[in-house]
């Protein structure tokens, strides 16, 4: 029988949630959102047969429902995947995970109690580049990863000025808690150790110059606040003795957006790369999937060719989260990991506010 879910949030997000779970066989039975007629309206154009105004209400309505997807600000992620968990739904839930890591903990802990799936949308895992790079990972080719730089910066990529993007207290800080996939990536590829130290600094140039608006996003709110940073620089240590560095921004003065991985292992390096095109993807975007290695004593760069996927993993991360709760598919990440992520990112963001080192 097909799984029942609901999607908590009417924003953009939603269309590649939904098309996800649909892909895998699922049911998108409803839509909540405490703006109903957002709820109504994103429930007609996707063929959604029951809406709510009220979480609550419909987890009263709906006892059948096998799961949620949550795509809200982030300072409602935490409380909206506890009160699914604890109403008995599996969530699928937005990034970042929660505010903090001790919201993360407790998230992790939930999980654990009630038994119910908690998994998260890192889209960047499930993009054909890093399902293929994971194989050359975990059939040994690459030996041990060592060091990784993680990078997504965008020249002018600020989501809006004055919403809930640019607020600390809704979102827990800007880009770096933002754009944490290709850290999230990283960690992936390296088995996801277990952070120790982080040194990092945040910049806040730019973060109220409407000449570094992005090309999508929320509207702008004259009466809002542009509290976070614009862009996140660091590096970090981990208990195995590996070690990743990280840049990430909305705002910097740089040659183009760029999302990228690119690590070096014992065996074999690699790079996942986007170069985004001026209006995002476009046909000037370019990706790369690279290995580099020795062999017969020579210098090899590998290309490595995949389907391409302008959804960026999103659709698939979504029909991972309904393959794992009919067990035909392990889950792409854990709780676990997210709370090692979050401990990194309060880390970045404690060594960013103290200017010195910070042990995880």
């Amino acid at each position: 029988m097909s799984k029942k879910i609901a999607i908590i949030g009417a924003g953009g997000m939603a269309a590649y949630h939904i098309a996800g779970f649909r892909q895998a066989g699922a049911e998108v039975i409803a839509m909540a959102d405490v703006n109903h007629d957002a709820a109504k309206a994103t429930a007609a154009k996707q063929g959604i047969p029951q809406t709510f105004g009220d979480v609550a209400e419909m987890f009263t309505a709906l006892p059948e429902l096998d799961g949620v997807s949550v795509i809200v600000p982030n300072k409602f992620h935490a409380p909206l995947a506890l009160q699914a968990m604890q109403a008995g739904k599996n969530v699928f839930c937005e990034k970042p995970p929660a505010m903090s890591a001790a919201e993360m903990a407790e998230l992790k802990a939930t999980a654990e109690s009630t038994g119910q799936t908690l998994m998260f949308n890192f889209n960047n895992r499930a993009r054909p580049e890093s399902y293929a790079m994971r194989g050359y990972v975990t059939d040994g080719s690459i030996g041990t990863i060592n060091t990784c730089q993680a990078k997504w910066i965008r020249r002018a990529g600020i989501p809006g000025f004055g919403g809930w993007f640019t607020n600390k207290g809704l979102a827990g800080g800007g880009p770096l808690i933002d754009l944490l996939h290709m850290i999230d990536l990283g960690m992936h590829f390296m088995g996801y150790p277990e952070p120790a130290h982080v040194l990092a600094t945040t910049y806040h140039d730019h973060i109220d110059n409407k000449a570094f608006k992005g090309p999508w996003g929320i509207p702008d709110n004259a009466k809002g606040v542009n509290d976070v940073e614009a862009a996140a620089h660091g590096f970090v240590t981990f208990k195995t003795g590996q070690s990743m560095s990280f840049q990430v921004s909305w705002a910097e003065m740089n040659q183009r957006e760029e999302c990228s991985c690119v690590f070096q292992g014992s065996k074999a390096g690699g790079m996942i790369r986007r170069l985004f095109g001026v209006d995002g993807l476009d046909e000037t975007s370019v990706d790369d999937c690279e290995l580099y290695t020795v062999e017969n004593g020579l210098h090899v760069n590998r290309t490595i060719k995949v389907a391409a996927d302008e959804t960026m993993g999103r659709e698939r991360s979504a029909a991972n989260f309904i393959k794992t709760l009919e067990g035909t598919e392990k889950p792409l990440n854990t709780p676990s990991e997210a709370l090692s992520l979050m401990k990194l990112i309060d880390g970045a963001y404690a060594s960013a506010a103290s200017g010195t080192p910070v042990a995880l």
